[in-house]
Formats: C-alpha cells, sequence, structure tokens
C-alpha cells in the first residue's frame, strides 16, 4: 500500500544534461556558458534551492570534459552511454540507477520521487521546482508544471512509476507517452508566473544565456 509523504528530503533531483547541442554546432548543452560557467552548474544549484536532497546528473556527450570543467561536488554524476539516441534513453539511465540506488539504501538512496529538469532550461528557477516539489504525496505522485496550462518541465513521479517510466521512454520523446497515458493523472501546477520554460537549442536561443 502507498504510504502518504510530504517530506521534501525524500525527492531527488535527477538532472538530464547529456545532449551534444546538435543544433547547436554540436556543442554540448552542460558545458554552454552561462553566468561566468557551465550551463548544467546553474542547472543543479536550481535543483538544490528548489528542495531536492540529492542531485543526480546524467551526463553524455563530452561526459569526461564535463566533469573536468564543470563543479558538480555533492552529486552523483551516471554515464549514459547511449546519449546520441535521445532524451529517452538518459531517463532510462537515470531512472535505472535511482531505483538501484533505493533499493541498495546507501547515503545517496534514490529516494521516494524524483523530479526531471533538463540541462538547456535556464529560465526555470528554484522557485518552479519548489512548487513542484511540494506537489509529492505518495510513492506513486506524478506532477509536473504548468505554464499557462501546458504542461512542462519541471515534472515529479513517485518510487511506484520509476520502471513504467523507463519501459516507455524512447528517443527525444523521454516521459511524452507516458504522461499522456496517464494525463488525468497529473497534478499540474501552475509556474508560469515565476519562470519561462524556453529551451536552448538553437544559435539564435544563445542569446538568452547570460
Amino acid at each position: 500500500m502507498t504510504q502518504p509523504t510530504t517530506n521534501a528530503a525524500q525527492v531527488t533531483g535527477l538532472l538530464l544534461a547529456a545532449g551534444g547541442g546538435r543544433r547547436l554546432g554540436n556543442r554540448p548543452k552542460a558545458l554552454l556558458p552561462h553566468r561566468g560557467r557551465p550551463l548544467v552548474e546553474n542547472a543543479v544549484r536550481v535543483l538544490r534551492e528548489g528542495g531536492c536532497r540529492t542531485v543526480y546528473v546524467v551526463l553524455g556527450a563530452a561526459a569526461e570534459e564535463v566533469r573536468a570543467r564543470a563543479h558538480l561536488a555533492g552529486c552523483v554524476l551516471i554515464e549514459n552511454p547511449d546519449w546520441s539516441e535521445g532524451m529517452g534513453s538518459s531517463l532510462r539511465a537515470g531512472l535505472e540507477a535511482l531505483g538501484k540506488a533505493e533499493a541498495e539504501g546507501g547515503p545517496d538512496g534514490g529516494g521516494r520521487a524524483a523530479l526531471v529538469s533538463l540541462v538547456d532550461q535556464p529560465g526555470i528557477g528554484a522557485e518552479a521546482v519548489a512548487r513542484v516539489l511540494a506537489a509529492h504525496r505518495s510513492d506513486d505522485s506524478l506532477a509536473a508544471a504548468s505554464y499557462d496550462g501546458k504542461r512542462g518541465h519541471p515534472v515529479l513521479f513517485g518510487a511506484e512509476r520509476w520502471a513504467d517510466i523507463a519501459a516507455s521512454a524512447t528517443g527525444d520523446r523521454g516521459a511524452r507517452a507516458y504522461l499522456k497515458a496517464h494525463e488525468a493523472e497529473i497534478t499540474l501546477v501552475e509556474c508560469g508566473d515565476v519562470a519561462e520554460p524556453y529551451d536552448i537549442d538553437t544559435e539564435a536561443d544563445l542569446a538568452r544565456l547570460q
């Protein structure tokens, strides 16, 4: 039986940061400069300030360079060798690592929920993370940020859902198929007043970085 909980300490941040930036001239997104540091550092900080107990970071393109250049102390780093297959492979790698850690019960255990964010959305800050995190109620929680009624990131998956989400994550669709199939169960958390859900996908988007 699912046990209800509102303990934010049981929510782990899961940052997908493996993309190779194909439309950016093959510049890995994790290493894009933002406020004088690699973009991945900003995304980790946002998750921590939003209340995530631990942050898992899925790396892929230029993983060794990211490890060398970015300050990711205290994070659990997961390398996805299949990152070129798309976001789905990184989501699978992250959720599988969380599930294994939770089963083993170590100090960096996977927690009872994962709050998933994308490295290339610097317009989404800690307040949006905190709002979605607050929607955690039980091991089958399912919540997502909403922007003027449209679902976006971050999203929160209770631990009971991890295996099914990982099984359905393919290509660049991530969890979209699962979320569509379970749309009626999603708690939407409006964040349009505190965040902007744009992606850094093209050369023109780089102007949004500071």
